[in-house]
């Protein structure tokens, strides 16, 4: 049986090199590369939808990317977010498929560790209804912490998104642990009816031994796939993830 596994690719490090040289400039035609325009290659090699994470300090993706994607893609969009009432409303109004509810520390350079969903259950549980009534289905990037799971489920959270950086910087021994703690919380998370993502330094050399993890729905990729388009094309290493993805058993 064919494995149904789903690749949402993460297009912030492409908006990176944009800011790097246009960060005042983004209404020049020389402004580039095209947030839009790569996207859509994403999809065309396959991609099943396209995550982006607006950031408070605004140090990639722009308000406007949310709203030009939003309308341009054909696919998912996937916008991952703090628990802010500016982003909040931004989301409300640009009404992505998805969002993703993630910590942000602004010393960080990409996110680190899961979100604290037990320590905000109150406050999260209000974004998670807003967002939900609005059409968009919401999910909380967190630790393989079995306390985050229950907690995600009760704030009414309809996905889990799985950090996976932990698997993903270590070897061995303690790569086999954290395979351990990630299956417990796919398959408690699974139990409690909620649909269970993956993301963070996820690579084609280190996916397989991931696959022992039941129930994953999507994984969100972004650095590998931008590094490694670099050497061979955007396209190119979109399909290459996507044949790692068909190797998934499916569960």
């Amino acid at each position: 049986m064919p494995s149904n596994l789903h690749l949402g690719v993460n297009v912030d490090h492409i908006v990176t090199l944009r800011q790097v040289r246009y960060r005042h400039m983004l209404e020049s035609p020389n402004a580039e590369p095209s947030v839009l325009y790569t996207a859509l290659l994403a999809e065309q090699a396959g991609a099943h939808s396209i995550t982006i994470h607006l950031r408070a300090d605004r140090r990639h993706i722009q308000d406007a990317d949310v709203f030009l994607l939003r309308e341009g893609i054909q696919t998912k969009l996937n916008l991952e977010m703090g628990n802010t009432a500016e982003i909040l409303a931004i989301a409300l109004k640009a009404k992505p498929d998805f969002v993703c509810m993630v910590p942000e520390n602004r010393e960080e350079v990409t996110t680190e560790g899961g979100l604290d969903v037990a320590g905000q259950r109150e406050a999260l549980k209000t974004t998670v209804g807003a967002l939900e009534s609005n059409g968009t289905r919401v999910s909380m990037f967190i630790d393989p912490d079995p306390a985050q799971v229950r907690a995600s489920a009760d704030i009414g959270a309809s996905m889990i998104e799985l950090h996976t950086g932990t698997f993903a910087n270590h070897f061995g021994a303690e790569r086999a642990a954290e395979v351990a703690r990630l299956k417990a919380a796919a398959e408690l998370g699974h139990a409690l009816g909620l649909q269970i993502n993956a993301g963070h330094g996820l690579t084609t050399t280190n996916l397989p031994d991931l696959w022992p993890v039941p129930h994953l729905a999507e994984l969100n990729i972004g650095h590998h796939i931008v590094s490694r388009s670099i050497v061979v094309g955007l396209e190119s290493a979109v399909k290459e993830m996507l044949a790692v993805l068909t190797t998934y058993p499916a569960k």
